[in-house]
């Protein structure tokens, strides 16, 4: 075949006003022109950000910027980080159609100060809030919330509290609180944390202090119900 005499000239523009700690990504996007030589590059930076909470710890997180005004904020489960592949896979579906991303460690976990907790669930909430003011602040739309696992039920407390994202998506959230907690722990939990105070409790990821206060966490979140539709199927619990 003859080659084409021409090619548009790939244009580049870094803004490098960034977090130097930003890391780059370089996607390359096919056009729907007919012409197979032509492509252009999208760059999406990943931008390290700092977000305090209410309590003044310091929430580390990525920023997946397509300079969209509209964000989605993503959050991880029990045990997790922002960097667990559930979330970097969507995050990078996101950006492919041109949807910028935040996703973040919750206090005590990850990259984030604070200390971890079991329960934790309407402080991380609020962590989730102090991330959507900070947005919020800079003119940014968050037009979805999503959380994974334990970050699904996460996000059904903060919708139910704050009622300000109309986009709220909840991926394989537990939906009885009550079941698995003697899994975990043992039958004789209950005993020994009114004994002591907290157990101790160790596995293949690490140990963890599990006290009264986690107990309670847990089970005030039981009292609700909620209808969920699963592929077109309705479930309510």
């Amino acid at each position: 075949y003859e080659p084409h005499s021409y090619h548009p000239p790939v244009d580049v523009s870094l803004n490098h006003s960034y977090h130097p700690q930003s890391r780059r990504w370089l996607t390359l996007i096919l056009p729907k022109a007919q012409d197979p030589f032509f492509f252009y590059i999208l760059v999406i930076e990943q931008q390290r950000m700092i977000i305090p909470n209410k309590h003044g710890e310091k929430l580390v997180g990525l920023l997946h910027e397509t300079e969209s005004k509209e964000i989605v904020i993503l959050c991880h489960g029990f045990k997790s980080t922002k960097d667990y592949n559930t979330l970097t896979n969507l995050a990078a579906a996101l950006e492919k159609e041109g949807i910028s991303v935040f996703r973040f460690d919750f206090a005590g976990n990850g990259e984030s100060e604070g200390s971890f907790q079991y329960g934790n669930y309407y402080r991380e909430a609020d962590d989730l809030h102090a991330v959507i003011q900070h947005f919020s602040g800079e003119s940014r739309v968050v037009s979805a919330i999503l959380g994974h696992s334990k970050g699904g039920n996460v996000v059904l407390l903060y919708a139910s509290k704050y009622q300000d994202i109309r986009i709220v998506v909840n991926v394989s959230g537990r939906y009885d609180l009550k079941r698995g907690i003697a899994e975990r722990l043992g039958e004789d939990f209950m005993g020994i944390i009114k004994k002591d105070g907290h157990i101790d409790v160790k596995n293949k990821t690490g140990s963890y202090l599990f006290s009264f206060l986690d107990v309670y966490d847990f089970l005030s979140l039981c009292s609700s119900r909620l209808c969920m539709v699963h592929q077109g199927s309705i479930c309510c619990l």
